[in-house]
């Protein structure tokens, strides 16, 4: 949901750079004092361009910086009008009425319409767009069957007169406001995705842009790329940052050294245990919040061991998640206490959500030891052997799976042999995608400030999201009926996550490992950054050098 935030564990890095006509290699002669140019870099590769095709976090991160949606979410959290003038919600929540801005336009100078934004919305629910993101239009009219195939996308509830774009829904649905601030559902211009059929979103010239940046550079598999200043964006008077530059920086030790030596402007200290430790007490620190988790996947569909309920409640009892936070991340994760991440959102009264809905995760080696026993009686085919899959890029993923595969043969003995499986951040989503593995390390962030956006990753066992393949009735009817019948009623909704959570805990469909926070190093003269928890969490839009 924010994109297949299912994203590499290493942080984004950020950084500001100079580009002046005397540069001196990529990173410029004098990296801290061109007014006009931006430098960031991000730790692993981008995946695409296509607006409904993108899922992982820096496809996302690049296109939520370079296309405009309907509304943009502010540095206070809340959704504002962007491409929109103005928007209205009707008394039951079933109606949303935009009012575009006059004079829109498109990088390339034509006319961005209400049409478009229709175009988009229908194309996200089309089967044969085959979009992981279709699910999030579940309860726009329509939606639903649409994506079964039983109603034509024409019938969407989603339609345009002149400047006005209006939404039908089935039910109420509290996250809708920023749906229309989402990446993913961003005007999409028909005319230009059926020109490069196939090709679209595979390049930065093979998609067009209407945000306050054009992108320039990527040629679908290459580390630098840059952002330019988008002349025909509505707002371009305001935007006063020419050129962002970015490249593909997979090292975190690299980057931190960057930063030392004054040639950008801000690191992620959260890389690594000793990166943390070393920086955390520097003056240049910096928190901000970053509503996201790391948990473990089982493939229930394939791994006959993995299918077991008791096996996976003897995996979770046997995952010490408060030992791990603080032995593999150094301190700067928390151990996990639900599926969803800290500081996504809160309650009725002011309570964190995580802390409300936790359903009593624990370490207990003997009952751990107890159920694996009983579970290997009922698989009865001998000794369990299983892959323990995460990314490359990141020391701290790393980690986890060396503590994780030392926890569970600690604990298991000679019952379970862990084979680790270290793979690039690109292969490891492939890998989740398509349900090769046993265990998979998967990180998501979240896409708005509401439970749903963790919840409705397994909304279904065909949900997008669910790798796993598990099914939980008791899981899916809570998720449902917050999504519906509950929808208007706040206090009834966090009780249906609530369980949510405790069908989840119960079936072990999942094992939380920890929930994420950041701290970085920053320089005080770039300012405008605005840092959301969910959603785009780095929006460069009116980011500049002071």
């Amino acid at each position: 949901m924010k994109r297949w935030q299912k994203w590499t564990a290493a942080v984004v890095v950020v950084a500001a750079v100079a580009g002046g006509t005397k540069a001196a290699g990529w990173w410029g002669k004098n990296p801290s004092s061109d007014k006009n140019t931006l430098n960031y870099a991000m730790p692993t590769d981008i995946q695409t361009l296509d607006v409904s095709k993108a899922t992982d976090q820096y496809s996302n991160l690049i296109l939520g910086n370079t296309e405009s949606n309907l509304l943009r979410v502010n540095a206070k959290g809340d959704a504002a009008p962007d491409l929109a003038k103005s928007y209205q919600v009707s008394e039951d929540g079933l109606t949303y009425t935009i009012q575009l801005r006059s004079g829109l336009k498109w990088s390339d100078g034509s006319k961005l319409t209400a049409q478009d934004v229709v175009y988009s919305w229908q194309r996200m629910v089309n089967p044969k767009t085959g979009s992981q993101y279709a699910s999030l239009a579940s309860g726009v009219l329509n939606a639903d069957d649409i994506m079964a195939g039983k109603k034509d996308v024409s019938e969407l509830g989603v339609s345009a007169s002149g400047n006005t774009v209006t939404f039908k829904l089935d039910h109420a649905m509290p996250q809708f406001k920023y749906l229309l601030a989402f990446a993913n559902f961003a005007p999409q211009k028909q005319s230009f995705v059926d020109k490069e059929g196939d090709k679209y979103g595979t390049t930065a010239d093979k998609q067009v842009y209407s945000g306050a940046y054009k992108f320039e550079g990527w040629n679908g598999t290459n580390g630098k790329f840059k952002m330019v200043k988008n002349d025909n964006y509505w707002n371009a008077k305001d935007v006063k940052t020419k050129t962002v530059t970015w490249q593909v920086v997979k090292n975190p030790d690299t980057a931190l050294k960057l930063y030392k030596q004054g040639k950008i402007d801000s690191v992620s200290i959260s890389n690594s245990p000793e990166m943390y430790s070393a920086n955390k007490n520097n003056k240049d620190v910096k928190s901000t919040a970053v509503a996201a988790s790391t948990y473990l996947e089982y493939n229930q569909a394939t791994n006959a061991f993995l299918k077991n309920q008791k096996i996976r409640q003897a995996l979770n009892y046997a995952t010490n998640r408060t030992e791990l936070a603080s032995q593999a991340t150094g301190g700067s994760r928390d151990a996990a206490q639900s599926l969803v991440s800290k500081g996504l959102t809160k309650t009725t009264t002011g309570q964190d959500l995580s802390a409300y809905v936790k359903p009593g995760y624990t370490y207990d080696k003997k009952k751990a030891q107890e159920l694996f026993k009983e579970g290997l009686a009922e698989v009865n085919q001998g000794k369990m052997k299983i892959t323990l899959e995460t990314d490359a890029e990141s020391p701290i993923a790393k980690n986890t799976v060396d503590y994780i595969k030392q926890a569970w043969e600690s604990t298991f003995g000679s019952d379970i042999e862990v084979t680790e499986k270290v793979v690039p951040f690109k292969q490891r989503l492939k890998d989740s995608q398509a349900g090769n593995f046993d265990v998979v390390a998967t990180n998501w962030n979240g896409d708005y400030q509401d439970g749903s956006t963790f919840y409705d990753l397994f909304a279904s066992q065909d949900a997008g999201y669910n790798s796993g393949k598990f099914s939980n009735q008791a899981y899916f009817a809570a998720v449902k009926k917050a999504d519906t019948t509950d929808a208007n009623n706040a206090s009834a909704r966090q009780d249906d996550f609530k369980d949510a959570e405790k069908a989840l805990m119960d079936d072990a469909n999942i094992n939380p490992l920890y929930s994420w926070k950041n701290s970085s190093l920053v320089r005080s003269n770039v300012t405008g950054v605005v840092q959301n928890p969910v959603g785009l969490t780095l929006d460069l839009t009116y980011a500049h050098r002071k």
